[in-house]
């Protein structure tokens, strides 16, 4: 997830911005730049890699001025490479922006740019922003008065032409006292010290210069001078804001005070499934665009099996995967732990498409399973968080998670990404090979999009999460049993690993079919056994699983639909989430599973961010 920081005063923006871009590393990146005002010009520094390669290119470019927007950037469109890196510009190279999220409709507002004569540096979205500024920058407007050469009327013009998600930092070499700052969707801030001012993606990029902030809303756009600010809607109405005091201390403030990143990221899914939605499933659009699938239709459409290999929690994504594909998409999906892929003799030829899932997109034994997969001459779809990674590099096609960097070794966000990744892909395969009829991958994507609301009512609704970890029959357990069917037997063997890596105690995933063929023999009073069993076709079998558990006196915590008030009297204790088209239900039942690991290994004292033993990303065999 991208950085910004910048700055307008008396001191040395550059110095500024580069303090406030290193506080955001924990965030992820691939590149980095700077744009400072001088003397009247322009100027901007970019480079490729950590900031410690940027350092040097600003100490040999003497770079400096009191005003300066300054970026990290995790790729979304465009592969990582100093043209693509931020700040981006307009054709005279005197607007400067740069962006936090993405421009969902850029290739229509690029495609009608180039019409106007202009011409693209870039791959990247954000080259819109900057070029659309330039344009009402330019001319007066009919619905607007003196848009003409304001800087701050030009912001909010373009900005109506944009959808999707941004937090935008701009600058121009003809307003050198102003910086224009803008969000939706993508957190944004300013901060207010006395004689200047600085705006950041998170509150830790400015604490070391003021504690004195503004949250800057959706819709709205912030004009930002030494002695003072305005803050407008799109339509010009002006808005009046409370600055907020902030009293975290510099630990928690890159945590934004959640205690761990780990629950900083479960809280941040709402967010994301938007972000992996966004640019695929457009506002207004029944179909799903797949921009970075380099395979062609014929292709897709000869495919006679997929194969998915990960590890890990990517794995069990990829067993989601696997019932949702086959169930819309009608074609055969095997699903591998990579490590067992590369070793064995797998059946592949050019109409199967491998389909490797990976957080990092370096994980050793699933890149060798790629290069197993292409040198027998399958295809290779990876679903991959980090873009310019080698799993993207080395695949047909790719599906980005867009997740923002994951720093918790416990993934969360990426998981649910994965299978949100996974069912775009479904729908997108399944009407191009018409095993889906339009209307009905319509009232999929309506489902897809109801997630983010109902993920945060699980979030906002979280306290019997924390009441089962305070109770010592859970706390305390020396082992635990998950039981899941169908779709949501994935979701036993993830809530079972989330319990495992990070609190320590001993849990097991099964499909509860399989109970009675080993497991049931381990149920005693002090065992509690996790049954999800939200509204679903195999509920009923569900229901008759948690009453042999408690017929032999286990503990039975079940994960069920909001308002299924007949489940408490088979459940010592019950977790809800909303009711949801069952093929996605995976993805909020992850929460709560989520939720109860956190607090459990919290409440033990674990090491939740950095469980012992384990990496994030397992880049050896």
């Amino acid at each position: 997830m991208c950085g910004i920081v910048g700055y307008i005063g008396d001191k040395n923006a550059v110095e500024i911005i580069m303090a406030g871009l290193r506080r955001l590393e924990y965030r992820g990146y691939d590149s980095a730049g700077v744009a400072v005002i001088k003397d009247g010009q322009l100027e901007c520094v970019k480079s490729l890699g950590k900031l410690v390669v940027m350092d040097a290119k600003l100490e040999a470019s003497a770079l400096s001025g009191p005003i300066g927007i300054g970026h990290t950037r995790w790729a979304t469109h465009g592969a990582p490479s100093e043209t693509n890196s931020h700040p981006h510009f307009d054709g005279p190279m005197e607007i400067a922006v740069v962006h936090n999220g993405i421009i969902e409709n850029f290739q229509e507002l690029r495609a009608q740019l180039e019409s106007e004569g202009v011409e693209f540096r870039s791959q990247t979205d954000t080259e819109t922003i900057a070029h659309l500024i330039r344009k009402y920058y330019d001319r007066q407007d009919g619905d607007r008065q003196e848009v003409g050469h304001d800087l701050f009327a030009a912001v909010q013009r373009a900005l109506h032409d944009v959808e999707g998600a941004y937090a935008i930092g701009v600058l121009c070499k003809h307003h050198p006292d102003v910086l224009v700052a803008a969000r939706h969707g993508s957190p944004l801030i300013v901060g207010l010290g006395d004689g200047e001012a600085f705006i950041g993606s998170d509150v830790p990029a400015i604490m070391k210069y003021t504690r004195q902030v503004l949250y800057i809303d959706n819709g709205q756009v912030c004009e930002i001078r030494r002695d003072g600010h305005k803050i407008e809607d799109l339509e010009g109405n002006p808005v009046e804001m409370e600055v907020k005091s902030v009293d975290w201390d510099d630990a928690a403030a890159e945590k934004e005070g959640f205690p761990h990143f780990m629950l900083k990221e479960i809280h941040q899914q709402p967010n994301v499934i938007r972000n992996t939605l966004a640019g695929r499933v457009r506002e207004g659009s029944d179909e799903v665009q797949l921009p970075d699938m380099k395979l062609d239709a014929q292709e897709l459409k000869d495919c006679k099996k997929i194969m998915v290999v990960a590890c890990g929690t990517a794995w069990h994504a990829g067993l989601v995967g696997k019932f949702i594909i086959e169930k819309y998409a009608k074609i055969p999906v095997e699903v591998d732990v990579a490590s067992e892929f590369r070793y064995r003799d797998p059946i592949l030829d050019p109409n199967t498409i491998v389909m490797p899932v990976s957080q990092s997109g370096e994980t050793a034994d699933t890149l060798e399973a790629i290069r197993i997969a292409r040198r027998r001459g399958a295809k290779v779809v990876s679903i991959v968080n980090a873009v310019g990674s080698s799993i993207a590099r080395e695949s047909d096609g790719v599906i980005y998670q867009q997740a923002g960097h994951e720093i918790g070794v416990a993934s969360t966000k990426a998981y649910t990404s994965q299978i949100c990744c996974f069912s775009l892909f479904t729908i997108y395969l399944a009407e191009l090979r018409g095993a889906m009829s339009q209307e009905d991958a319509r009232e999929m994507i309506a489902h897809l999009r109801e997630l983010p609301d109902k993920l945060q009512w699980i979030i906002d609704n979280h306290d019997a999460v924390k009441r089962c970890a305070d109770d010592p029959k859970y706390r305390d357990a020396q082992s635990a049993l998950f039981l899941g069917r169908n779709v949501n037997f994935p979701s036993a063997l993830e809530g079972a690993l989330k319990l495992k890596e990070i609190s320590y105690i001993h849990a097991e995933g099964y499909g509860a079919g399989e109970m009675k063929h080993g497991p049931i023999a381990l149920v005693t009073n002090e065992l509690p056994v996790v049954c999800i069993a939200p509204r679903s076709e195999t509920y009923d079998k569900m229901v008759s699983n948690i009453q042999e558990v408690r017929a032999r006196d286990g503990i039975v915590l079940s994960v069920a639909t909001q308002g299924d008030e007949a489940i408490k009297q088979h459940s010592d204790d019950v977790l809800y989430v909303p009711d949801c088209f069952e093929a996605f239900s995976p993805i909020l039942v992850a929460v709560p599973l989520q939720l109860l690991a956190y607090y459990i290994a919290a409440n033990r004292g674990c090491d939740v961010d950095q469980p012992r033993n384990l990496a994030k990303s397992v880049t050896v065999e």
